[in-house]
C-alpha cells in the first residue's frame, strides 16, 4: 500500500526490483473491477521477459484500494499520477483496459516524453454508454458441458461472454467477480455521476509504439469508435479479433500473447535505440 497525493493505493509488483535501469509497465483495470483482471494475462505474457518491472495498480475504491473521496475521473487520474509518480521515477511503459485505458490516454497525453509504450485492450474511448458504437451482444461459442454445470440461466444473464467455455468460465470466475465483489458501491456511484474526464486526451500525435487490441463482438466498448483515433498513433499496431468480447484475454489467450509480446518486442527495440 503506497500514499498518492493522500490517496492509499493498493500495489501488486511482479517481475525485476526497481532500478534506473530496469524497464517498467503500469497495468490499469477497468470499471469496477481490479488488478487481477490484468494480472493472469498479462503475467502470461511476460513469461519471458523477467527483466521486466509488472506494477499492478487498484484504482481508488476497488480491489483492495480503500474510497478516499475521489468523486470523478479526473480524481482517479491525479490518484494514478502520484502513484505513477511515487513508484516509477523515470520512464515507463503502460497498458490500459477498457476504463484503464481511457485514463492510459490521459497519462500519456500528459507526458508524451515519459511513456516509452501504450497498450489499450478493450479500451474505453468514447464515456458516455449511450454514445458508444457497439455491436448487439452475441455469444458464438457455448460449450454444452458448461450449459448442464452452471445452467441456462447463468450463462444467460452473461452480458460480456462471447465465447462460453469451462475454462473461458473459471478465468472470469477467477479474474473478473472477485474484483466486482470487491469495489465500493459509494465510490463506483460517486465517480459514474462524473464519468467524462476533463483532462486532455489526444492533443499532439504520440510517436512511441502503441497495440490497439481489440474484440470484434465487443458490445461493452466496441472497436469502431477506436478506430477514429488511430493517425493519433503512427505506431500503432490495431488489431480486431473475432471470436472475442470485452475479455478478449480470456477468449483468445494465444493471439492476445502473440500481439502483446510483438508489441513489447517494438518497445525494447525503440527503447534500445
Amino acid at each position: 500500500m503506497i500514499d498518492a497525493a493522500g490517496s492509499p493505493v493498493h500495489v501488486v509488483e511482479r517481475g525485476a526490483a526497481p532500478g534506473p535501469d530496469t524497464p517498467t509497465i503500469v497495468l490499469l483495470h477497468g470499471f469496477p473491477v481490479d488488478h487481477r483482471l490484468m494480472l493472469t494475462a498479462f503475467e502470461g505474457a511476460f513469461a519471458g521477459r523477467r527483466d521486466w518491472r509488472r506494477v499492478y495498480l487498484d484504482l481508488p475504491g476497488m480491489g483492495a484500494s480503500p474510497a478516499s473521496g475521489v468523486a470523478s475521473t479526473d480524481d482517479v487520474l491525479a490518484v494514478v499520477r502520484a502513484a505513477v509518480d511515487e513508484l516509477v521515477p523515470g520512464p515507463y511503459v503502460v497498458v490500459g483496459e477498457s476504463y484503464g485505458g481511457y485514463l492510459a490516454r490521459g497519462l500519456v497525453a500528459a507526458e508524451p516524453a515519459r511513456v516509452r509504450g501504450l497498450a489499450l485492450l478493450c479500451p474505453m474511448i468514447v464515456p458516455e454508454h449511450a454514445r458508444r458504437d457497439v455491436p448487439p451482444h452475441r455469444v458464438l461459442v457455448r460449450d454444452p458441458a458448461l450449459l448442464s454445470d452452471v445452467g441456462a440461466a447463468a450463462l444467460d444473464a452473461d452480458d460480456v461472454g462471447v465465447v462460453q467455455t469451462p475454462e473461458t468460465w473459471r478465468r472470469t470466475e477467477a479474474e473478473v467477480v472477485p474484483g466486482l465483489a470487491a469495489a465500493d458501491p459509494e465510490t463506483v456511484r460517486r465517480i459514474e455521476s462524473r464519468y467524462a474526464g476533463t483532462f486532455p486526451l489526444e492533443p499532439r500525435t504520440y510517436a512511441g509504439p502503441t497495440l490497439f487490441l481489440l474484440g470484434r463482438q465487443d458490445s461493452s466498448t466496441g472497436y469502431r469508435d477506436a478506430w477514429r483515433l488511430l493517425e493519433h498513433y503512427p505506431r500503432a499496431t490495431f488489431a480486431v479479433l473475432d471470436r472475442a468480447g470485452h475479455n478478449l484475454q480470456i477468449e483468445q489467450p494465444a493471439l492476445f500473447d502473440a500481439l502483446v509480446g510483438e508489441w513489447l518486442d517494438r518497445v525494447e527495440e525503440a527503447t534500445a535505440r
